[in-house]
């Protein structure tokens, strides 16, 4: 069996071990409650402070700021949601065609109990049109939802700009940042950013743990009620050893901030270099000036990008044809189609997202292998005349 060349890194990535070594206690021997009044609990609590300090830290924010949730969609949730019943006279959301599903069927759910949802969209390269977002907002508009950096093509949008155009107009803004953190600087205190989602896999921690930044004088009503948790925020007991995990991810984040910037960048061009080189018929799809530093995506024309997975897979390699909450429909990606790329090259898209973890020899490898596949493909297809 081929060894795994992991490159869906923007679907989860690998644990880090030390982040496995910082959360195994809380699952064994310090396994108190962080809410108990003893001080076998009261250690736990001291812990979860630390890992809100250390999320603080990545963002730019105070820890206060910081509410843990159970993963990006939960916190993309709580923000709209949220904000709207904090504004019951205001029944509008602008988010963009291209959000991620858990802003999208949120905010379609929202439209069919009477709320207006008004999505801007993006030119080919997948840049906003910031005269529509102004456009759309009105004394209506509660909350403007727009991702920070896109998770299929990592074009990045201009999220301080937005911010600033938004709160001008005095409405709440929220960033769905999932992709973004832990591969861009951020610093919270210096935008105007109120709301910001993330999730603890995208950044070498496990599943089930994420976080809501909530700035300071924001309104926002309890999603989750039960206990006193987090602030009478969120209610339920926490997820104690993926806090711990996430807070120890992003302090590796902050460390390794430049790495991704640099020797991951260097990866993901020479990755893309190669491809072009090696298979015609192909284009990069995205901004391919202001990207997140370790996502690429290809299409290559007139063969089925599920297809390409497939026999690649049969090599160990792994990527993917779009967002992985999006990936077992037939359909072309939404986020392709809004940009308008071709029927015949958005059923042929490819995304590579790499991280710290990849080398250049799996770079080199996956750029032999490639040519071979879409060649052979289109020799298949009943789509290519010769």
């Amino acid at each position: 069996m081929n060894p795994v060349i992991y490159m869906d890194n923007n679907a989860t990535t690998r644990v880090a071990d030390e982040v496995v070594e910082e959360m195994l206690p809380y699952l064994t021997e310090k396994y108190g409650n962080p809410s108990s009044m003893h001080s076998f609990g009261g250690q736990v609590g001291k812990k979860i402070a630390e890992a809100r300090q250390r999320v603080s830290s990545l963002l730019g924010c105070h820890p206060e700021e910081i509410l843990f949730t159970s993963c990006g969609t939960e916190s993309d949730n709580t923000a709209i949601k949220g904000t709207l019943a904090s504004f019951p006279n205001k029944r509008k959301v602008v988010t963009t065609r291209v959000e991620h599903p858990a802003v999208l069927t949120t905010c379609r759910d929202l439209e069919r109990h009477g709320y207006s949802i008004s999505e801007i969209g993006v030119n080919r390269a997948g840049r906003l049109d910031l005269d529509e977002l102004g456009f759309r907002l009105d004394d209506n508009t509660a909350i403007v939802s727009i991702m920070w950096a896109n998770n299929e093509t990592g074009t990045i949008f201009p999220i301080d700009q937005i911010a600033e155009i938004v709160k001008g107009r005095g409405i709440v803004f929220h960033t769905d940042a999932v992709q973004a953190v832990g591969k861009i600087p951020m610093n919270l205190r210096e935008n105007n950013i109120d709301l910001l989602s993330l999730s603890g896999h995208k950044l070498h921690a496990p599943k089930g743990v994420g976080v809501l930044y909530v700035r300071k004088g924001t309104r926002l009503s309890t999603f989750m009620h039960g206990g006193h948790q987090e602030g009478g925020k969120r209610g339920g007991t926490e997820n104690v050893p993926g806090i711990i995990a996430l807070g120890k991810a992003c302090e590796l984040a902050k460390k390794h901030l430049e790495e991704e910037n640099t020797r991951v960048k260097a990866l993901r061009d020479r990755l893309q270099e190669k491809i072009l080189a090696g298979c015609p018929d192909c284009m990069i799809n995205g901004d391919t000036q202001d990207r997140l530093p370790n996502t690429l995506n290809v299409s290559f024309e007139y063969i089925e990008g599920e297809a390409i997975l497939l026999m690649l897979n049969k090599f160990g390699i792994c990527a993917s044809s779009g967002s992985a909450c999006t990936s077992g429909a037939l359909e072309p990606s939404h986020v392709l189609r809004a940009m308008g790329v071709p029927f015949t090259a958005a059923h042929g898209s490819i995304r590579f997202s790499l991280s710290r973890y990849n080398t250049q020899e799996e770079v080199d490898f996956v750029a032999d292998k490639l040519p071979g596949v879409v060649n052979r493909l289109r020799e298949l297809s009943p789509f290519v005349t010769t």
